[in-house]
C-alpha cells in the first residue's frame, strides 16, 4: 500500500496535538535553558539578565574537563560491559525454550520496576562492611575480614551496569528472535565450533544493532544522577549531579544551564546516530 502525500491543510490535523506537546513540554523549557546560560551570575542574587559567554567559557577548565571526561569514560564503560553480557546472554535466551524465554524476560522487566534508589541503597547495603557480600567471603574462607566496597568506582559501575543490562537485553532480543537459525546451523556445518560460528555468524549480522545499542545505553549511562551519588565519592560524580550541585547548592544557574543545554546537545546528538545505524541497518 503506497502512502499519499497530505493534499490539504485537514490532513495535518493529526499531527497538532503531538506538535504542541513538543513545544509545551520541550521547546520552550529548552529555549528557557538556553536564554538562561547565556544570563550572569549575581553574586548578591539569582542571576541577573545578559548576554555572556562566560558559563561557556567554564568548559575550557580543568574542573569541567575533569568531570566530563569521567562521565564520558563511565557512561562509554557501562554500555561496552552491557553489550558484553548481553549479546551471549540474549542469543542464548533467544534460543532456549519458549518457556525459559518468558520466565527470563518477566524477571528483567522486573527489575525495570525498580526505581534508581531502591537499586542504589540496595547494592549500597550489598557492598557495606557490616551486612555486605564479603562477609560471606568470609565465611567461606576466601577472605579474613568483611571491608566495605563503597563508595569506590566499581560499586557504581556494577550498580549502573545491573540499571543498564535490562533495557540492553530488551532492545537486543527482537533481532536475535528473527535472526535466521540456519544460518549458524549452516556453519556448523561447515564445520565451525560453536564459539567460532558465534563470532562470524552472529556478531556480523546483528552489527548495526549493537552499534545502536552501545549509543542507547551510552546515552543512558551518561545522564545518570543517584548512583554515582550513593555509591561513589565526588570525584566519581558525573556531569548530571555537577548540574545539580550548581543549580541547587552553588545557586549558579546560569552555568548549570549552560551544561545542560551542552549535555541535550550531546544526547540529541547520539540519538541521531542511532537512528542512524537503525534505517542503515534496515537497508542492509
Amino acid at each position: 500500500m503506497r502512502r499519499e502525500a497530505p493534499q490539504k491543510f485537514a490532513d495535518y490535523g493529526p499531527l497538532f496535538f503531538p506538535a504542541a506537546m513538543l513545544t509545551v513540554f520541550f521547546v520552550i523549557p529548552f529555549a528557557t535553558m538556553i536564554a538562561v546560560s547565556f544570563f550572569k551570575r549575581d553574586p548578591a542574587g539569582f542571576y541577573s539578565t545578559a548576554f555572556v559567554f562566560d558559563n561557556y567559557a567554564r568548559f575550557l577548565s580543568l574542573f569541567f574537563g575533569k568531570v566530563l571526561g569521567f562521565s564520558l569514560f563511565l557512561a562509554i564503560a557501562v554500555a561496552i560491559c552491557c553489550v558484553l553480557i548481553a549479546v551471549p546472554f540474549t542469543y542464548l535466551l533467544s534460543r532456549a525454550p519458549r518457556r525459559t524465554q518468558v520466565v527470563w524476560l518477566v524477571a528483567l522487566l522486573s527489575v525495570l520496576s525498580l526505581s534508581e534508589v531502591i537499586i542504589g541503597f540496595a547494592w549500597s547495603t550489598l557492598f557495606s562492611r557490616t551486612a555486605g557480600i564479603t562477609n560471606l567471603f568470609v565465611s567461606i574462607g576466601l577472605m579474613s575480614e568483611a571491608v566495605a566496597l563503597n563508595p569506590s568506582f566499581g560499586a557504581v559501575l556494577t550498580a549502573m551496569v545491573y540499571q543498564a543490562l535490562p533495557y540492553t537485553v530488551l532492545v537486543l532480543y527482537p533481532a536475535l528472535v528473527r535472526l535466521d537459525p540456519t544460518l549458524t546451523e549452516a556453519a556448523r556445518t561447515l564445520g565451525a565450533s560453536p564459539l567460532k560460528s558465534f563470532f562470524t555468524v552472529v556478531i556480523p549480522a546483528l552489527r548495526n544493532t549493537i552499534v545502536a545499542t552501545l549509543i542507547m545505553v551510552f546515552i543512558f549511562a551518561l545522564g545518570s544522577y543517584l548512583l554515582p551519588q550513593i555509591l561513589g565519592r565526588p570525584q566519581h560524580w558525573t556531569l548530571s549531579v555537577l548540574i545539580t550541585d550548581q543549580a541547587i547548592y552553588q545557586s549558579n544557574m546560569p552555568f548549570a544551564a549552560a551544561m545542560a543545554v551542552f549535555l541535550v546537545l550531546v544526547t540529541l546528538g547520539l540519538v541521531g546516530l542511532t537512528v542512524y545505524a537503525g534505517r542503515k541497518g534496515e537497508a542492509a
